[in-house]
């Protein structure tokens, strides 16, 4: 009768034996009380532990981009390690959180891993968070090979021309 349950749009939790159970806007205090009166027609004293999860999505330069679960008191930060920090290509400086507010409206904020007292990467993550991991900048990847590529496929269309004249 354990393991991790999601909330329906309903408000009740989605798994076939708890779904009377409503929990969606409710205290902690009610929701425990109300789930210790349902899992009591099953056992007398029931022992069990409630704890809320958010899930967060972390993606883009990152070892194991995925969707976690979290506590939420979990901050940006600590998301970003879960999902096994970044790889060789992350770029520390420059991580974007995409956060909806309660209107509907999405916001774009960047924050560096590197600064520990900067609000956002230290803040908590909330519900239906985006972090993503900006790639890290580099000349040689994004201008010279380019070039040195143009340069060549030039070199072959001239030498093409040339020994057809």
């Amino acid at each position: 009768m354990s393991g991790d349950f999601v909330v329906g749009a309903d408000g009740s939790i989605t798994h076939p034996l708890y779904r009377t159970v409503k929990v969606a806007g409710l205290p902690m205090s009610t929701v425990e009380a109300n789930l210790g009166r349902f899992l009591a027609g099953f056992q007398s004293s029931p022992q069990f532990v409630v704890e809320p999860l958010i899930r967060v999505a972390v993606s883009g330069e990152v070892t194991r981009p995925s969707v976690f679960a979290l506590r939420p008191q979990t901050s940006i930060a600590e998301a970003v390690a879960r999902a096994g920090g970044l790889n060789q290509f992350g770029r520390r400086s420059k991580v974007r959180l995409v956060r909806t507010d309660a209107a509907g409206t999405q916001r774009e904020m960047y924050f560096d891993l590197d600064d520990p007292s900067d609000p956002i990467g230290s803040g908590p993550v909330r519900s239906g968070d985006l972090v993503v991991v900006e790639r890290k900048r580099s000349i040689f990847r994004e201008v010279v090979f380019p070039f040195v590529g143009l340069v060549g496929s030039v070199a072959s269309i001239v030498l093409l021309i040339d020994r057809n004249n």
